[in-house]
Order: structure tokens, then C-alpha cells, then sequence
């Protein structure tokens, strides 16, 4: 794990501060090896999975060098889906939050007229799809020779997807003396040929090795997860196992804070553990989790690193870390001294692939489990009364309440106050109140995510469209995941029948003027 901060890696002020607004306290392996380099004015060639931080490994150091003041295009950023390019739009974007940086994505299934006009305007970045991108070049929208960086995001899948003629057409067309930044999971022969011919001799091949990383000791599961009922998924987790001591992680500062503020609202013994907050704050409140004074500890991944407590029986990721490295970190808090251990992560639909690369990493299975249901909560605490009861008889420490208990005798039934009894001990222990018994994310065989072309600036909200997608497909509230509405599209997780049934009848309609169309996000057609 890096012990390094950001503020140590030559970043100007604009962007450490966006950084921090992000939440992360601590570069990944892969930014802390690339951004100095980088910063230097070096081509890289950056090896390493998806999921360990690549965009602000590079979007951190553009920014960072970039010179505003006119308006040519400084940086092309090609990646190989639709669905790629607006993630790391969105994240250069905040990167970018305190700099004059301009930004747009472009791909194909939205409007080329729409791009262009925005491209017309100056355009600071332009991340996109090699085939959009060679369009808008052929049409000489995007002039390329003056740009100073160019990156090629999972430059392998680019080419598994056939694009190298595209790519290769892209890169005669820029400036030879831009720098070049190559990220790629694996190295064929075609990926180091594209590097020999279009990078300069002396770039800097930076490769973050997988180690192997076992977790022998840990039973290792995974709840899927609507983003929404995040907080309440946990609720019943906790509610059914009744974890001792249990570490939960938070990606970022913000997210501990808001986490703990739910629990202890919802009566959890909680406190929580992250970089803003005191040395002298940050002891005390670890003391008190060694002593047994608290039953869950939230902390980010840095605030976690040497906590060193015994019978840890849980560590819970709700959300999931910024790489590998750091997950096995995280639920190597538990299961130690050859003790068991049980490691839980909260993932939604979109985030499944990168817990598929966990799995794969760590050589281990993370298997999957259902989110509880009211039944199974009663069904644990019926069995937890159960035991508390039968021991506390058989211990016969109860005496002084006999004459309490004669007294009730005459008035009522014992077992309607015996019931009474366990209702209130009930009611105590479980914190979450619902009105649903089940929160199970799929319905039926699984989640689709669609794209849709319908933003904010057509009047869409979460309301306004499930009720248009509802106007001529039914489905039920339960097939519906994540609504993630930016201001020109939507992303939605839809089950597999729902979505079938929205696409059957919704492509074509119209809204606002504006042809609907929707598709298989995730498709690579």
C-alpha cells in the first residue's frame, strides 16, 4: 500500500483541492508511479487492470500542465465504448472542477450537430470513441496539431475491438510532438508495435504488477445492491448476523461521515475514522472499538491502516475500494491468528465487473448472497432471544424479578408478557423500519443497463421518466436499479424483461421533438 500523499506528487493547488473534494487521501499504486513521471514531460506506457485509478492518473497531471487561454484543442483522450468515454468524462470533469478546463465527450449514438457546435466553441478535452473521433476529424470539425497530450485509454480493448486502423489514423493526425500516455491491462505485439511507432524513444514503460494475494481464512460474499437502499441493505446485514466487532470501509472521507451519521441515527454503536479528523479523535475512538465500547468502526482505507485489533469478525465494503491491493488489505482485518472470518461487499449492477476482477486477483470466490428480508431478521433475533432466555434461566440470575413476576401473574397471561417482553427487547435491536420485506435487487434473471438519450434538458427526472418508459411497458418497482440522469442522457439498470419490454415500446417516441432512443449500454456493436 502507498504511504505517499498527493500534495507529494508536485500537483498544483487546483487540482489537490479537487482531489480532496473528491474524498481520496492517498494516490493508488498506479498514480503514485505515474503522475511524477508524467509532470516531467515523459510518454508513458501505464500497465494495469481496470479499476486501480487510471483516470486521475493521467487526468491529474493534463490538467495540471495544460495552458489555458485559446481555443485549440490541448488533449484527445480515446477510449473504446460509448459507455467508457462518458465515465472518464465525468471524471475529468472533476478533476477539472476549479480549473477553466473545457471538456466534452463525443460518440456515436448522440447528436454529431450537437458536437459540433460545442466543438466550434473551443474545446479544452476531448474524450471519445476512435470512430467519432475520426469522424469529426474527416469533417475537419477536430484539429489535432496542436495538441500537447494524447491518451489511449484500454488501448488492448480498442483493438480487440477492431479499431486499429481508426487509431492509427488518428495518431498520423496530431501533433508529433505531443506527449503520449498508453494504458493498457495487457502488452500483445500490437500494443508495443503502436508504442515503438507513435511514442518517443525514451518513454516510460511503468507496470503494476499483480501480486499474489490470497485470503485463505476469509469466507468472502457480495450483496447486490440498488444505490439507494445502500444504507438499508446494510441495515439488515447487520441486523441478521450480529457481528461483535466489525470494520465497515468507506471509499472516501465524505462517505464515512455521511455512513455514520445514518447508523447512529439508526442506534448503532458507530464512530468513524478518516484523515480530517485528530490524531487525538482518531486514538480515542480506536481505543474504544479495542475495548469493546463499540461494535463498528467506519473508516476510510488510510485511517484504517495498522489497526490491529483481535476478534474483528466482519469487515463489510461498502463501497468498493480503488484496487486489489487495497480490498485485501481491507479484509485481512479479520480472520487473523487462523481464526475465520466473514467479508461482506455492497455492489450495484455497474460495479459487478470490477468485483469480478477482485475474485480473479485474489484466486478466491466471493460468492453471492441475498440482502435480507424482515422474515430472516425476526427469524435471527427470535433465535438470539431464544438463547439469551434459556441462558439467563439456566444461569438462575433472575431471582429478584420472581415477585415481579407473581405480581404480573395475577393480572395477565405469562405468555402474552413473555411475548411483550421479547417485542420490546425486538424493537431495540433491530434499527432499520421498513415497510418492505424483501429489497432484492433483480427480479428475474438479471440487470440490463440502457442507454438512453434523455437528459436533464428534456425535463427528465427520476419521476418524470420511469413514468414515460411506463406509458407503454409495464413493469414493476422492483425491476428498476440505479437512475443515473446526466443533463443529454440517461444511464438506467433495468431486469432483463423490463428492459426488453422498454425497448420494445419506447424507441421512436418522442419527446419534446427530440427521437427517443435507447440501448444495451454495455453493448460493443
Amino acid at each position: 500500500m502507498s504511504e505517499m500523499n498527493f500534495k507529494e506528487l508536485g500537483l498544483n493547488e487546483d487540482v489537490l483541492k479537487a482531489i480532496d473534494d473528491m474524498g481520496f487521501e492517498e494516490p493508488s499504486k498506479i498514480q503514485e508511479k505515474v503522475i511524477p513521471v508524467l509532470l516531467q514531460g515523459f510518454d508513458v506506457i501505464g500497465q494495469a487492470q481496470t479499476g486501480t485509478g487510471k483516470t486521475l492518473a493521467f487526468g491529474a497531471p493534463v490538467l495540471n500542465n495544460i495552458t489555458f487561454g485559446n481555443k485549440n484543442t490541448k488533449c484527445l483522450v480515446l477510449a473504446p465504448t460509448r459507455e467508457l468515454a462518458i465515465q472518464v468524462n465525468e471524471e475529468l470533469v472533476r478533476i477539472a472542477k476549479h480549473t477553466r478546463a473545457r471538456i466534452l465527450p463525443v460518440y456515436g449514438g448522440q447528436s454529431i450537430d450537437r458536437q459540433i457546435k460545442a466543438l466550434n466553441r473551443g474545446i479544452d478535452i476531448i474524450v471519445g470513441t476512435p470512430g467519432r473521433v475520426l469522424d469529426l476529424m474527416r469533417r475537419n470539425v477536430i484539429n489535432l496539431r496542436n495538441i500537447d497530450f494524447l491518451v489511449m485509454d484500454e488501448a488492448d480493448e480498442m483493438l480487440n475491438m477492431g479499431f486499429i486502423d481508426d487509431i492509427e489514423e488518428i495518431l498520423k493526425g496530431t501533433n508529433p510532438e505531443r506527449q503520449t500516455l498508453l494504458f493498457s491491462a495487457t502488452m500483445p505485439a500490437e500494443i508495443k508495435k503502436l508504442a515503438k511507432n507513435y511514442m518517443k524513444d525514451d518513454a516510460q514503460h511503468i507496470s503494476i504488477i499483480k501480486n499474489e494475494m490470497t485470503v485463505s481464512t476469509v469466507s468472502q460474499y457480495y450483496y447486490e445492491v440498488k444505490h439507494s437502499d445502500r444504507v438499508e441493505s446494510l441495515c439488515r446485514i447487520l441486523d441478521v448476523d450480529s457481528p461483535t466487532a466489525a470494520i465497515i470501509f468507506c471509499k472516501t472521507k465524505k462517505g464515512v461521515d455521511e455512513l455514520v451519521s445514518s447508523m447512529q441515527a439508526r442506534g448503532y454503536s458507530v464512530e468513524g475514522m478518516h484523515g480530517d479528523l485528530t490524531q487525538n479523535h482518531r486514538m480515542n475512538t480506536l481505543r474504544k472499538f479495542k475495548e469493546g465500547h463499540l461494535e463498528f468502526l467506519v473508516a476510510t482505507d488510510v485511517a484504517a491502516r495498522g489497526i490491529d485489533v483481535e476478534n474483528v469478525t466482519h469487515v463489510i465494503n461498502y463501497d468498493l475500494p480503488q484496487d486489489t491491493e487495497s480490498y485485501v488489505h481491507r479484509i485481512g482485518r479479520t480472520g487473523r491468528a487462523n481464526r475465520e472470518g466473514v467479508a461482506y461487499t455492497l455492489v450495484t449492477p455497474r460495479e459487478y465487473r470490477a468485483l469480478k476482477q477482485i475474485e480473479r486477483a485474489t484466486k478466491g470466490k466471493i460468492k453471492r448472497k441475498e440482502i435480507p428480508t424482515i422474515d430472516d431478521i425476526f427469524e435471527a433475533k427470535y433465535n438470539t432471544i431464544y438463547t439469551k432466555v434459556k441462558e439467563t434461566i439456566e444461569g438462575e440470575d433472575f431471582s429478584k424479578f420472581i415477585p415481579l413476576a407473581e405480581q404480573i401473574d395475577a393480572e395477565f397471561d405469562l405468555v402474552d408478557v413473555a411475548a411483550a417482553l421479547m417485542n420490546m427487547i425486538y424493537s431495540k435491536e433491530v434499527s432499520y423500519d421498513s415497510s418492505e420485506n424483501s429489497i432484492s435487487v433483480k427480479s428475474s434473471g438479471g440487470y440490463e443497463r440502457l442507454f438512453i438519450n434523455l437528459g436533464r434538458k428534456d425535463g427528465m427526472n427520476p419521476k418524470s421518466l420511469l413514468a414515460f418508459l411506463s406509458e407503454g411497458a409495464r413493469f414493476r418497482k422492483e425491476d428498476i436499479g440505479d437512475i443515473d440522469i446526466f443533463d443529454k442522457y440517461t444511464f438506467i439498470d433495468a431486469s432483463e424483461d423490463a428492459a426488453r419490454h422498454i425497448m420494445k415500446n419506447t424507441i421512436g417516441k418522442r419527446v419534446r421533438g427530440r427521437k427517443v432512443n435507447i440501448e444495451i449500454a454495455n453493448s460493443r456493436k
